[in-house]
This record gives C-alpha cells, structure tokens and sequence, in this order.
C-alpha cells in the first residue's frame, strides 16, 4: 500500500459550499464552468466545490445555465448571511450593495473572489481591513484586464523585486475603438457605433470612453506594484472622446499610434506614486503598439526582471470568468489548508504625486497666420516655460499655416501652461490637437 492510498479522494471530502452574487453575462459563465468542470475542479481544488446559491435581481428571467431553480434566490443579504458558506464570488459591480454583501460574507466566515474594480477603486482599504480581520481571502484578479493574470504577478512573482513602471491597454472598449479609427479610417462616432453593435461597448459607454473603467484599473495596478494605497481620485483621467481622425494621422507620420493608456509610476526621488490615463501616441516599435483590437495588455518595467508583458482577452464573459475561477481555485485552496492566502500590501505609504509633476512629452498642432515671425514667436513660448522643442513642422495653406510641435520631457505643468499661453496669442488662430507622446 502506497503512503497516500488511506488519504481521501477530493470527492469524499466534504464539498466547499459557493454562493454566487450576479448571473450576468460574467456569472452564468461562471456557473458553466463550475457545472462542467466539477470533476476537474475538484481535483484542482482537493474538494468538490458546490454551488449553495446564486443571488439575482429577478429570479423568473431565462438563464442559459443547468442549475436547480431553488438555488435562485433574489434575497442576496440572506444568502450572504447564512454562516456555512465557504466562498463567495461577486459580479454584480457597482458600489451598493456590493460593498454591503462582501463586507457580511467575510464578517460570516466566507473568502471572496470580486470582478468589482470600481468598488475597490474606490474603497478597497475597507474591505482589505475586513478581510485581514476575519481571516479571509479577498481575490480580484478579474478586476483589471479579463483573463490577463497580471494582478497575482504583481503581487506575488514580482514580491521580491522593485517594479518601476506599469503601463497598459486595460479597456477593450477604447482599444477596438482606437483600432478601427487607425486602421479603418474612421472617425470617432463611426467607430463606437460599431464597438456597440459588436457588443464591445454599452448602450452607456460612458464608463470605457471617459476613462473611469482604466482609472480604476490604473488604481489597482499601482496598489499593488508599488505597495501603497492608490484610489481612483488619486488618477488623472482623461477619455478618448476628442480624438479625432487628426490625431490618428498626425501619429501615423511620427512613425507612432495612439492608444489610450493606464501608466503607474513610481518615483524614487520623492517616493511618490504617479497613476494616470489618457490617450497619448506611442511608436510603433513598443511593444503595446501592436494590441490591436479590443485585447488587453499590460507591459511591467522592474529593476531585476527588467521588462515583461502581458498580453490576452481583457473582458468578455468567459476571459472574465476564467480569472474569477483562478482565484477561486486559489482561495478555495486556502480554505482547506485552513490559512488565508497573500493579503495586501501596502506598508509604504507612498504620497500620490500629482499630474502637474510628471515628466511627459507633448504632440502640438496649431494652427497659425502664415507670415514672418510666428515660429520665432511660438518657438519663445514654448522657452519661457522651459519646455524644449524637438522637432517643428510648418505646411502653408494660403494666408493660414499649421505648425506640429513635437517637444523634449517636461513637466506636465509647464506643458500645460505653455499650451494655455499658445492659446492667448494673436498669431494662433487655434490650438487644434494636443496629445501626450509616452513609451520612448
């Protein structure tokens, strides 16, 4: 007889108990895989992981899923309060009443697994605290980019290391968005017109075009990577709303593409944490240039590793659901050993550095008289502020002309002030398009 043959299989343990919050799009594939997958889980996990309950908004709608109907249950508070659950996956999103739900599961013993990054965006400590009090897992990889396994790198591949920079495609949305103007020509509306009718963005694409989605993401990201604690107000944010099919080709002859970023910084000098998100325009040899479509992808800078990145489907019901079942396997691990996995990190207490300080590069179009003196005269407001040019280019168009200023690092400060002082000038009719140059 073998040492392991009186040790019991996974299917003689007694089931690990799994509630799920939401049987969206996210959680019926979630229940997919769970049904299919059991054995196999199973074995994964050292126990059989069976579903206690599936809290929805309203429990006669058809579902595309084989599951017993008295597991339906619209009373979410009383399924998270009931004591024997093991795991609780949450995808309803939003603040209230997950915010509520997660903080009662853990009070009553369950780990949770969350796809939710506006809420831990915005109020991740609370549930941190939460979670470390009760000896219980709160895992979010799904949070950020689908299926892309960036979070659990960052916080445990990477733990021994000093991660530098963060800087990545982290909406699907916007990308495809961004593609197509590139690729396709057209312009912005065109473009989120056919986003929506793919599925791609929303009735509302509010969230993605605007930037709120990666701010939230960007928050996560440098909580993480550089063991503070970032939240969303901390990120400057700017959509994609004005980028026009200017923009686009005014990259395309820089050698460079636009695509809208998250970038997370640290910056030793004054020990403070950077987070931002914006369209900028990138050249075509950095590795984030080639994203196409609505895939994510986040490239790592850090002093040992040097550069990684990662690359994949970043949202979608079953890019999506495959990082909640990772970290549902993780934590259901965990449960049987009886010990609560990796918890936060966040022992530096970085200060957040504002937007103003960060060193960027700027793309200017202008257009201007067409008549001695104007570059001379554009060339000197961009000196006053010390922001060093390095390249002009002039078209004439009758009495009119357009200047493209490409400029050296500086502050984002004293760019922007430049801009505004560009604006305040007889000789400039108007500043057409400004845009951050990132990834040189």
């Amino acid at each position: 007889m073998t040492e392991n043959a009186d040790k019991p299989l996974a299917e003689e343990k007694q089931p690990l108990k799994v509630a799920l919050l939401g049987c969206g799009v996210v959680g019926t594939e979630v229940v997919r895989i769970l049904t299919e997958r059991a054995d196999d889980l199973a074995a994964r996990v050292g126990a059989p992981l069976e579903i206690a309950g599936i809290a929805v908004r309203r429990a006669g709608r058809t579902r595309d899923i084989a599951v017993d109907p008295a597991l339906i249950t619209t009373d979410a508070q009383a399924l998270v309060s009931r004591g024997d659950l093991d795991l609780v996956i949450e995808v309803i999103g939003g603040i209230e009443p997950a915010r509520g739900l997660i903080l009662t599961a853990l009070e009553n013993g369950a780990s949770v697994i969350t796809a939710n990054k506006a809420l831990l965006a915005e109020d991740g400590p609370t549930l941190f605290a939460a979670a470390e009090k009760y000896e219980r897992d709160l895992y979010f990889e799904a949070a950020v980019a689908g299926a892309i396994p960036i979070l659990r790198p960052l916080r445990e591949s990477l733990a021994g290391d000093d991660v530098v920079r963060v800087m990545g495609i982290v909406n699907g949305t916007t990308n495809y968005i961004l593609d197509k103007m590139d690729s396709t020509g057209a312009g912005f509306d065109e473009a989120l017109e056919e986003a929506q009718a793919l599925g791609y963005a929303e009735a509302d694409p509010t969230a993605d075009i605007e930037g709120f989605d990666a701010a939230a993401k960007a928050a996560l990201l440098a909580s993480l990577a550089f063991h503070t604690r970032v939240s969303i107000a901390d990120v400057h944010r700017e959509g994609i709303t004005e980028v026009t099919a200017t923009d686009i080709a005014s990259a395309r002859e820089m050698g460079c593409v636009v695509k809208f970023l998250a970038i997370c910084e640290l910056d030793e000098a004054s020990d403070s944490v950077g987070a931002r998100v914006y369209p900028a325009m990138i050249p075509l040899s950095h590795p984030l240039a080639s994203v196409r479509d609505a895939y994510n992808a986040v490239f790592v800078e850090s002093k040992a590793a040097g550069q990684l990145m990662f690359y994949g489907r970043g949202a979608g019901g079953a890019p999506t659901a495959s990082a909640v079942l990772g970290d549902l396997v993780s934590a259901a691990r965990n449960r049987l050993k009886g010990v609560p996995g990796v918890g936060e990190s966040s022992y530096t207490q970085r200060a957040a550095r504002p937007m103003g300080a960060t060193m960027t590069r700027y793309h200017v179009s202008l257009d201007v008289a067409d008549k001695a003196g104007v570059l001379a005269a554009v060339a000197h407001a961009f000196a006053e502020h010390d922001v060093s040019i390095q390249t002009v280019r002039q078209e004439g168009r009758g009495g009119d002309a357009q200047l493209v200023v490409v400029t050296h690092t500086a502050t984002d400060a004293a760019l922007s002030a430049t801009v505004e002082a560009l604006r305040d000038m007889d000789i400039v009719r108007e500043v057409s398009s400004v845009m951050r140059v990132e990834g040189d």
